[in-house]
């Protein structure tokens, strides 16, 4: 298959229209990252994000709509809590899982009776969306268990000759995928943590929002998730990258005598000598949001072979960094 890469004008939107329309699969930006679309409603142009990312069939799609009558299609309850969610953050990058309509198949939510719906801001995918009038599902672009792209270059380097165009909007703002937030069961949960944080959906809501252990803790492989980037391999380089949770002078002392590379933060990379990636300020975790699956990526194009990470904080959208962090480095904390 022969992949394009086009900047998003009316005829590349209409183009990618028509290749949705048809049961096809396009690369499009998100505010968050970039993401794998097709028409959530069909089995088999889900099927066509599976094959293309050779992602696990347990692992559920989102689904992402550009109106609330769209919502009412696809989900077979709205409580009230949704709604002030919604009003809130959308569109914007919050995922709320609710119970699923019939609209959606079981290969879309992975066999579940719930589904991930939101509204995302990037103006590119909410006009592709209104266009198609279809609820698209939305992976990120990257094969699975990768780093996710942040950039239609890196979309193109994953899925050239598996999907036929990739819509190139420039660099994504937020750079780690949405907030996922459960309103099937008694209490609100998170399933994946994101740029919105628990705080401010606490806000919102004035109750308390409860933390999945699966966001710090690993998963057994037999068990049922309602979220995507709870317990396949995700967000990982080639590079072998263990967190090292330590007082700066035992962190260099660690990567300088094992001659390993660093992935650390903007202020310490003229203190080590050793090769540094750096993925912001300490004092900065939007930033390195942002920054972090670009990082990682980089990791692999220097060639490094053991990485020791700087633990980030795991306070507000810190915590989506460590999550993301965590995974890559297959939950290996070093506590000195």
């Amino acid at each position: 298959m022969d992949t394009q890469i086009f900047k998003p004008t009316q005829d590349s939107i209409r183009t990618a229209c028509d290749i949705i329309r048809n049961g096809g699969v396009v690369a499009i930006p998100t505010e968050t990252v970039y993401g794998l679309f097709a028409d959530a409603t069909q089995s088999g142009a889900c099927a066509g994000i599976f094959a293309a990312k050779d992602r696990p069939q347990d692992n559920p799609l989102i689904v992402h709509i550009s109106d609330y009558n769209m919502l009412k299609e696809v989900a077979a309850e709205i409580p009230e809590d949704a709604m002030k969610l919604a009003e809130a953050f959308w569109p914007g990058p919050l995922t709320i899982i609710l119970k699923k309509t019939a609209l959606i198949p079981d290969t879309t939510s992975a066999g579940l009776d719930t589904v991930g719906i939101r509204m995302p801001s990037n103006p590119v995918v909410l006009e592709i969306i209104s266009k198609t009038s279809l609820p698209l599902a939305g992976p990120s672009a990257n094969r699975s268990g990768r780093p996710s792209p942040t950039d239609a270059h890196t979309v193109y380097e994953d899925m050239k000759g598996r999907i036929p165009l990739v819509l190139d909007g420039g660099d994504c703002k937020i750079g780690v995928e949405s907030t996922v937030v459960s309103l099937a069961g008694v209490q609100p949960v998170i399933f994946r943590p994101g740029y919105i944080t628990k705080a401010r959906l606490e806000d919102v809501l004035h109750k308390e929002v409860l933390l999945s252990k699966g966001i710090t803790e690993e998963l057994s492989t037999d068990e049922k998730v309602l979220s995507p980037g709870l317990k396949h391999k995700h967000y990982a380089p080639k590079a072998d990258v263990v967190i090292v949770n330590a007082d700066f002078e035992k962190y260099k002392q660690l990567v300088e005598s094992e001659n390993a590379a660093a992935l650390c933060f903007d202020e310490y990379a003229d203190r080590l000598n050793a090769v540094c990636v750096c993925y912001g300020s300490e004092k900065d975790s939007a930033q390195q949001a942002v920054k972090l699956f670009h990082c990682l990526r980089k990791l692999d194009e220097i060639g490094a072979g053991k990485v020791y990470a700087m633990m980030p904080s795991t306070e507000d959208v810190g915590l989506a960094v460590y999550n993301r962090l965590l995974r890559a480095a297959a939950f290996r904390v070093v506590n000195l």
